[in-house]
This record gives C-alpha cells, structure tokens and sequence, in this order.
C-alpha cells in the first residue's frame, strides 16, 4: 500500500512548504481521503485515476479541492467522481458549498457521458468498499460529526483518526487487527493551547499520549498528521520530548510503503 499526504502550502521561494493547511491522502494513486488539496497538488496521473473521495468530515480544510476537482475534470469524467461520506456530511456539502451560490451542484449536472458526481453515504462501523480498499468507519471526537478509518487492500490495513480530540471506540477496533501496518493520529496544537483544542476538539502532545495509551495492539509506526502550521515547530519539540517509540511527524509530499 503507498501513501501519501499532498502538498499544501507554499514557501517563499515557491515550493511546497512541510506545514500542512489543507488535508488529502492518497492511497495507491487511486482513492483520496479528504480532498483539502486534491485540485491544487494532484498529479495527471492522480487526475487520471482518482474517481473514489472518502471524507472524514465537511471542515473546509478536508474538503476545498473538492469543488475544484470536479470542476477541473467535467468534461472528461467518462465514470462520475465518487465521494464517499456520512449522510450528515452529504447534506452539509449540498447545503453549503454544491448549493449554486459557492458552487455549482454537480450531482445534478451530466456531461456527454453521464453524471460526473455521485454520493455514497456509509454507516459508522458498517465497512464499505472505495476502490480495490475495503474501509470500516469509526466514530471518533470531534466538533462536528467525523470518522476516523481503517482501510485495508487485502493484504495490509493502516487507521486514520482524521481530527479528533480524546475518544475511545476507536482503538479498540484498531487494536484487534493483527496486520495493522500504520497508525495515522492527529495533533493540532501544542499544549500550551490546551484550552483551545479542547473548545475546538483536537489533541496537543500530552492528550495524544494519553490516547496512544489506550492502543493495545501489535506494535507499528504511529505518524503525526493536521499539526496546525503556525504550531508545527513548538510542536515537533513537544512531541519529541516525550521520546513516544514509533512515532514521527508525516513528512508532507512523501511515499511511503506498507
């Protein structure tokens, strides 16, 4: 399985910048979870092959290039692009973006082929299927409804947490998973902000300790991801203090293999 997390931000000579405003991984080149980047870092061969987008949640950073994907591939799109969301998600994106004042609706457009975007509503610890991966949501804490994944190709399986702040159904259908291969875990803020990541419901380095506690399973890398970028050094410090074994910062724009 690779994974990679798209690029986002760009730094002052021009090139893409290791702090992180927008979120969209991509597995195998084929299926996005979250779409924050998707228009903007795509490569052709992702605009080529990439017709499964799996939402954690409808925040505007796991969600604006999706909008724009659409947009750019209409013409060609010979399958509709498939996005794959919680109903409570799916209304909020028709509501207020596909709503014809931010953006065109495009479940109810067709091009010369047919439909250009299509909706799957999933069920939280109902497992679906997005490409060649099969994906079991969980629920997970955060300040508006969100899921959390474990996504599996056959052969390796890999647990998103997407934004959250503490919760616990996760990790116990996480640790019973015997080829788990990755944990990815968010940590938004440091801890001098405890208070505001508890309003806005996200983690800082003490509360993710606390959380990869409760993981009980086989022991694998654990990566860092959505460190909020004005943060990402004071963080990085923070997280390297508590010497956690396995665990580093997922490096923006980097293939990795599992």
């Amino acid at each position: 399985m690779k994974f990679q997390l798209l690029p986002s931000t760009i730094d002052e000579n021009g090139r893409a910048s290791a702090r992180q405003h927008l979120t969209c991984f991509i597995i195998d080149d084929l299926v996005a979870f979250d779409a924050g980047s998707l228009a903007m870092a795509a490569t052709q061969i992702h605009r080529d092959q990439i017709r499964d987008i799996v939402l954690t949640h409808a925040h505007l950073d796991h969600i604006a290039g999706l909008p724009l994907f659409v947009d750019d591939l209409f013409a060609v799109l010979e399958t509709p692009i498939r996005v794959h969301a919680s109903p409570e998600v799916i209304e909020i994106i028709e509501r207020d973006v596909f709503n014809w004042h931010v953006y065109p609706s495009f479940s109810e457009l067709t091009n010369e082929f047919g439909p250009v975007l299509e909706y799957f509503p999933f069920s939280i610890g109902r497992s679906f299927n997005a490409g060649h991966l099969t994906i079991t949501p969980s629920a997970v804490n955060h300040k508006v409804p969100t899921a959390g994944f474990v996504i599996d190709d056959g052969t390796t399986a890999i647990a998103i947490t997407g934004d959250t702040a503490e919760t616990n159904a996760f990790w116990p259908s996480i640790s019973e998973i015997e080829r788990l291969s990755a944990i990815f875990i968010e940590c938004a803020f440091p801890d001098e902000m405890a208070d505001l990541a508890a309003i806005s419901h996200h983690l800082t380095p003490s509360s993710l300790k606390t959380e990869l506690s409760k993981f009980t399973g086989r022991r694998c890398p654990i990566y860092l991801i959505n460190l909020k970028p004005m943060y990402r050094e004071q963080i990085a410090k923070e997280i390297a203090s508590l010497e956690i074994a396995d665990l580093s910062i997922l490096e923006v724009g980097k293939v990795y293999e599992f």
